[in-house]
Order: C-alpha cells, then sequence, then structure tokens
C-alpha cells in the first residue's frame, strides 16, 4: 500500500486558489503578436475560413479547434459522493476533469454547467452547443435522469456523447473483473454477482458484463431498498428493471451469500467482514465508493487470505479509476470523426485494458508508485492511471472499433503511425523518440549490450525486438541471462547471448587490443585479462570487427570507466583528432542538442571547433538542419579576452570546412535560445530564430547547463551521444531506466545506419 500522506482541507483550496484561481486557462495555438497577426486572427482573415465553413460544415474541423474540444456537462445534480451540490459548486471537479482529458490524451475542453435539474434543459443544452463541440463527455447527473438525458442527446445529435459516471467506471471495471476472474480461475457465465449501487455506474456495469458473456439470473442488482426483485414496487424505475430477478433473496446479505463477485458503488462500510465470510471461494471484491470504500482490503484481509480486492482509492492497489477510460475513448473517437460511442467501441476498450495489464510495466510506472516492480496478479488487475502506454492501445482499440461498425467519418489508414502520432500528441521527446525508433526499424543492426546480466538490460533487449529496433547481442553468463530474464518473464526470443569467455574470438581480440596497446603499456596477458573480465573492451572489439554493428554500454559503470574502452579501441572519425559527448535536450515543443558535456574538459578552439561539426552532423543524422551557437558569457565580442577569443577562432575554423553550415558566436545562452534578443540587439546573427546546437565553451558550463535543464527545466535528456567515433558507440547515464536503454539504443542504430552510407 502506498504511504500517500492524506489531502488537508488547506492544501486542497489553496491549490484550487493559488496565485491564480482554477486549475484551467485558453492558450491560442496561433501567434497574435503584431498587426498581421491580428489581422489573420480576427478581421478581415477570419472572415475566410467562416465562409468555407458555411459551404461546407464538415470545414469546420480543417479550420477551427471542433475535432479536438470537448464538452464535459454537468447540472451539478450528483458531483462524487457530495450528491446534488448544484452547479456552480460541481465546477471544480468539471475543472478538473479537463485537466485530466488534456494531461492524458491531449483533448482539450470547456467545462459546462447547467444551471436547471431538469432533464430536458439540459438535453436542449446539448442541442444547442452541437456546432462548438467534437464530442459531448456528460458527468455527475444524478440517475434516472442520466440514462434519459443520454438516450435522447444520442439520438438527436451526430457527435460521441459519453456519460463517464455510468460507461467510464463499468468500461474500467469489467476490464479489472475479466483479469481477476482468470486470476481465480472462474468464467465470467458462470459466476455470481452482486452489484451493490443501482443508479448510473451499476446499471451500467450489470449491461457491460452481459455483453462480456454474463447471465442476467446470475447478476443480484441491490440498492438502499436491498435487492431488485421481480414485482418490487418501492424505489423502482425502468432501469432497474431490467435486472429485477425472480428471486427469495430481499437483503444484501443474503445475496452475498455464497456469491463470487461483489461490485460496490455504494457507500462507505456497506459490506461487512460477517457477509465477507460468506462469499464462494476466492472472492472477487470490487469496492469503489469514493472517498471510503464498501469495505477496506485491510478489513478484507482480516477474514479471507483468498480474495482479489480492488477499490477506486489511489493508496490501494488495483484502482479501478474512469481516468483509463475517458480520455482515451475520446481520443480515439475524435481522430476518427465518430459520430457516436457505441457498445463496441466501449468492449474495445474493455479488452485493450484487459491486454495491457498482462504486458512489462515500463519502469517509470513503478517508480511513480514506489515499487521495484509490478507484474500481473493479485495486486495489479488493471493498468495503473499513470501508465503512458494505455493511450496508444485503449484510443487505437477504439478508434478501430468505431471503423468496423461504420461510426467512423474519417478513417485511420495506418495505425502504427497513428500509434506514433498518439504519442507524439504529448510531447516534442515522444515524436523524437518514435521518429528515431521509426527510422531504426527500417534497418535493424546489431547492438551489443556488455552488461548482458542486469535486469533492465534485458528488459530492454526484449523491448528492442518487439519494436523491432535492432538484434539484441547481451553479453554475459549464458545460464544466469537465461534465469534472470525467466524470473523477469522476459521472452529471449530475438536476442542473441554470448559469454566472451567461451567465445573462439577472444585470443584475436586479444591480440589486436595488444597490438592497439602494447606501446602503452599494455602487456598481451594483461589484453588477455580485459577480454575475460571487462565486457566492453570484447564489445568494442566486436564492433571494430564488424562482429555487432553498434554498441551501448555504461548501465552500471562509472562514465569514465564505461568510455575507456571505446577510447582505447575505437578510431575516430577522418579529421577528428578527440571524440565529444553530447545530450539531445527534449521539451514539450522544442529540442536542443548540448555540447560537449562529458568528454573535454578545456577545449582548445580546434577541439570546439571539432564539437560543432560533430554535433551538427549528429543532428543531421536526424533530418534536422543545425543552428549553431558557440555559447560564452560575452555577445559577439563584447568582452574581449583569451576564452573569448578562442570561440572567435573556433568558429572561423567550422566556417574554413564547412561555410555552409549555419553558426555563429560567442554569444550568452540567452541570446541563443530567446530570438528576440538576437532580432533586436543583434540582427546581423546568421542565426535566425532560435539555435538548436548549443556549445558550451567547457565541460564545466556544459555538464552543468544540460544537468539543470534535465532537473529544473522538465526537459528529457538522451545521451550522451557519443561523437567522432567511426564506429556508433554510445554511453549510457549510470542506472536509467527501460525506456532511456531503448530510446539510446534508437539512436545508436540509427547512427549506425548513417555512418554505413
Amino acid at each position: 500500500m502506498s504511504k500517500n500522506e492524506k489531502v488537508t482541507l488547506e492544501e486542497a483550496l489553496e491549490y484550487h486558489k493559488g496565485s491564480r484561481p482554477g486549475k484551467i486557462e485558453v492558450v491560442p495555438t496561433k501567434p497574435c503578436f503584431t498587426q498581421r497577426d491580428l489581422s489573420l486572427a480576427y478581421t478581415p482573415g477570419v472572415a475566410e475560413p467562416c465562409r468555407v465553413i458555411e459551404k461546407n460544415p464538415e470545414a469546420v474541423y480543417d479550420y477551427t479547434s471542433k475535432g479536438n474540444l470537448v464538452a464535459v456537462l454537468s447540472n451539478g445534480t450528483a458531483v462524487l459522493g457530495l450528491g446534488n451540490i448544484g452547479a456552480a459548486a460541481g465546477k471544480p471537479v468539471m475543472e478538473g476533469k479537463g485537466v485530466l482529458f488534456k494531461r492524458f490524451a491531449d483533448v482539450d475542453v470547456f467545462d459546462i454547467e447547467i444551471n436547471s435539474e431538469n432533464p430536458d434543459d439540459v438535453i436542449k443544452a446539448c442541442e444547442l452547443l452541437e456546432p462548438t463541440f467534437g464530442g459531448i463527455n456528460l458527468e455527475d447527473i444524478k440517475a434516472p435522469d442520466c440514462f434519459y438525458i443520454e438516450e435522447e442527446v444520442k439520438k438527436k445529435l451526430g457527435i460521441p456523447v459519453f456519460h463517464d459516471d455510468q460507461h467510464g467506471t463499468a468500461i474500467i471495471c469489467i476490464a479489472a473483473l475479466l483479469n481477476a476472474l482468470e486470476l481465480v480461475d472462474k468464467k465470467i457465465d458462470e459466476v455470481v454477482t452482486v452489484i451493490n449501487g443501482a443508479g448510473a455506474a451499476g446499471i451500467a456495469i450489470g449491461k457491460l458484463m452481459l455483453l462480456v458473456g454474463a447471465k442476467k439470473e446470475n447478476i443480484f442488482m441491490c440498492d438502499t431498498k436491498g435487492v431488485v426483485y421481480s414485482g418490487r414496487k418501492e424505489g423502482m424505475n425502468k432501469y432497474k428493471e431490467e435486472f429485477a430477478l425472480v428471486t427469495d433473496k430481499r437483503t444484501l446479505d443474503e445475496a452475498v451469500d455464497g456469491s463470487d463477485v461483489f461490485l460496490g458503488l455504494s457507500a462507505k462500510g456497506a459490506l461487512s467482514k460477517s457477509m465477507v465470510k460468506t462469499m464462494a471461494r476466492k472472492p472477487i471484491i470490487m469496492a469503489m465508493a469514493n472517498p471510503d470504500p464498501e469495505i477496506t482490503p485491510e478489513e478484507v484481509e482480516e477474514v479471507r487470505g483468498d480474495a482479489v480486492v480492488a477499490t477506486g482509492r489511489s493508496d490501494y492497489p488495483n484502482q479501478v479509476n474512469n481516468v483509463l477510460g475517458f480520455p482515451f475513448i475520446f481520443r480515439g473517437a475524435l481522430d476518427v470523426r465518430a459520430s457516436a460511442i457505441n457498445e463496441e467501441m466501449k468492449l474495445a476498450a474493455v479488452y485493450a485494458l484487459k491486454k495491457l495489464t498482462r504486458e512489462d510495466v515500463p519502469e517509470s510506472v513503478c517508480k511513480a508508485y514506489g515499487v521495484e516492480k509490478i507484474e500481473f496478479g493479485k495486486d495489479y488487475i488493471i493498468p495503473k492511471p499513470f501508465d503512458p502506454r494505455v493511450l496508444t492501445w485503449v484510443a487505437p482499440a477504439v478508434a478501430k472499433a468505431a471503423m468496423e461498425t461504420g461510426v467512423a467519418k474519417l478513417p485511420i489508414k495506418d495505425f502504427e503511425v497513428y500509434k506514433d502520432q498518439l504519442e507524439s500528441r504529448l510531447s516534442f521527446a515522444k515524436e523524437f523518440t518514435r521518429q528515431a525508433i521509426s527510422v531504426a526499424r527500417q534497418s535493424p543492426k546489431k547492438l551489443v549490450f556488455p552488461e548482458g546480466e542486469y535486469e533492465k538490460i534485458i528488459r530492454a533487449a526484449n523491448r528492442i525486438v518487439l519494436e523491432g529496433i535492432a538484434q539484441p547481442i547481451l553479453l554475459g553468463d549464458v545460464e544466469r541471462i537465461k534465469k534472470l530474464a525467466a524470473e523477469l518473464n522476459v521472452d529471449l526470443h530475438g536476442i542473441e547471448i554470448i559469454d566472451p569467455r567461451c567465445s573462439d574470438k577472444i585470443d584475436s581480440y586479444a591480440a589486436q587490443l595488444f597490438e592497439l596497446r602494447g606501446r602503452k603499456g599494455t602487456t598481451l596477458a594483461e589484453a588477455t585479462r580485459r577480454m575475460h573480465k571487462i565486457t566492453d573492451y570484447f564489445a568494442a572489439m566486436m564492433v571494430k570487427n564488424g562482429d555487432a554493428d553498434c554498441l551501448v554500454n555504461g548501465y552500471s559503470r562509472n562514465y569514465p570507466d564505461a568510455v575507456k574502452p571505446l577510447l582505447e579501441i575505437m578510431p575516430l572519425e577522418k579529421g577528428y583528432t578527440s571524440p565529444s559527448g553530447s545530450y539531445f535536450m527534449l521539451f514539450k515543443d522544442r529540442m536542443v542538442l548540448c555540447a560537449d558535456t562529458t568528454v573535454n574538459i578545456d577545449p582548445t578552439a580546434e577541439q570546439l571547433a571539432q564539437i560543432a561539426l560533430q554535433s551538427a552532423d549528429t543532428l543531421r543524422k536526424f533530418q534536422i538542419e543545425p543552428r549553431v551557437a558557440m555559447l560564452s558569457f560575452s555577445n559577439f565580442g563584447s568582452v574581449r579576452m583569451e576564452r573569448t577569443i578562442k570561440v572567435e577562432k573556433a568558429i572561423k575554423l567550422v566556417n574554413e570546412i564547412d561555410p555552409k553550415l549555419i553558426i555563429d558566436g560567442d554569444m550568452q545562452a540567452d541570446t541563443a535560445v530567446y530570438p528576440p534578443i538576437a532580432r533586436e540587439a543583434f540582427p546581423f546573427s546568421k542565426i535566425k530564430g532560435d539555435a538548436n546546437v548549443l556549445v558550451f565553451p567547457n565541460l564545466e558550463a556544459g555538464n552543468s547547463a544540460y544537468k539543470l535543464l534535465w532537473r529544473l527545466g522538465s526537459g528529457i535528456a538522451i545521451g550522451p551521444i557519443l561523437q567522432g567515433f567511426k564506429h556508433s558507440v554510445h554511453v549510457l547515464q549510470r542506472g536509467v531506466d527501460v525506456t532511456d536503454i531503448v530510446n539510446l539504443a534508437a539512436i545508436a542504430v540509427v547512427d549506425c545506419i548513417e555512418k554505413s552510407k
């Protein structure tokens, strides 16, 4: 269980108030800084798209934000567990929903609060708002009004409408239930289920259970009046009638007795420990009342050790959280311009979540929850809300179902491309890494990992195979690697394992190392020892001899130890006297390459010139035109001293070698990355716009800058990229996670592809 502290009243109020009240704002997506911008954004320019849309209403999706805009609409009659608190009091929840839409699926939201408890008013409001929105998410509307409202709105509108309190909860619940049933070896068409809470979510769960194979006669629906049975008059409506059973059971206690599954959507304490004792073997208990569940996992554990338990809370395992559903369901629906969200699309989301739970969980997710490992089992029957893969699993599944059922107006042609686009929606970093992976897939290379006995390297190698990035080679004890892979449940198919000690090439490699380093104090015996004991040397020789195409090391080593074998063995590219190290720093909307950040302590002018040329080369490998800023504490000679003169000399050397390269300096860092400074004060600068390569004057500056950007600037660091070597060899940051390893592997393959041209 997580050790999260309870949120206090003061913290919650301060979070929502802060320096700017509320949680959302409207941010323009087009510039509006000049008179011309204003003319385009408003009059007269805005008239042109208006005329086009008048002639062709579908063009509204091309010229406005409608295609990515959802209304979160409520009348505040059933807000969370607070009840009928009114439209205004419900607004913080609707704003919060908007935050989640944007954070998890890049869907824009306007929250709409309707000041009426009349269902027909809500229906009319939805009709009137249809021109504005690409979809409507109904929220926190009391039952049975919510059923009537959704039914009528879906009939009248040609955009997707989804009541999340019903279907969102149902989708996540059923995905978790199907996984739990497999764990306890029971079948959906055989289990007896009690649904406690016959409101929006309870009814929706019952309906979805029927769609996945449950039998109606095995579902006991209960509310505050007890079991919903045939002939009951009190507290009934037509929606409950669908689940009225012919039974002599009348109370929740009686319904729970002998049941296999309890699904709670009611109130704290509704399920007692004595009731749990009466349930069948290996019961499944999903106590989803918020903020306090019907029964806590600790209480269940006191009386049953064989139960699988889920709640709606984040501080317990198996959180049934709607955020796993609605952002991605709407994302998929919007992207194919669906006219509705139908049952097939909901089921597609269910099965996507069910299947994703079986996949290897990224380390970043484990870290977010403060654990070392998460795997399918009693405490993990549904993906975690912060798992970034939910977007690329659920949205495509929903989109495909929309296409197959004929409600998609804009079908997706290539789902692999679509998945890449989904990842890039959330950050430039995702777009950049997906592009690198896409290029690597076109020509996968043999990639050797010297540290093959480490868990993360093995898991990364598996991901690399699944992504089609490379053909991984793991160095180490073969049996040890196989045993660890089995413990991790990692498939080694497509991964080659080599134990250097048993290789018939080890003597040849040792002789070559002796030839290279003999006049630098390395004896043949020492060369042989290194080949047997230090896998980095063996891996470097593999690449040098063409037995592998590229290399990634450094996971378990200090950087100097990891780079030393490469410096001793790998030849440099023609014209270079030393290598350099750079980092891709990726932000939400841009990327910069920082160099040198790892190798040259106090570079000469000649070395600075080489660093600039090597960095420009690196950027070109990714089809990006380099704009190189040579950084200093001076702006274009404003300070004349040895350090700044060195930078000037370096630029002259670069211009002689590559006169077409866009490079300028010396300049301060803000001049390089903030265009208005150069535009106003230094209009002669060759860099028009912002620089994308930053060459630092020494290692202190470069290393400090990239780490500050990484830790304080919310940048993602990929590297270090070793530049200047004839072969593609790269060093990881020590102790990075699996995703970082996979990203650098893709870059290593791209580098290898480009070097071979």
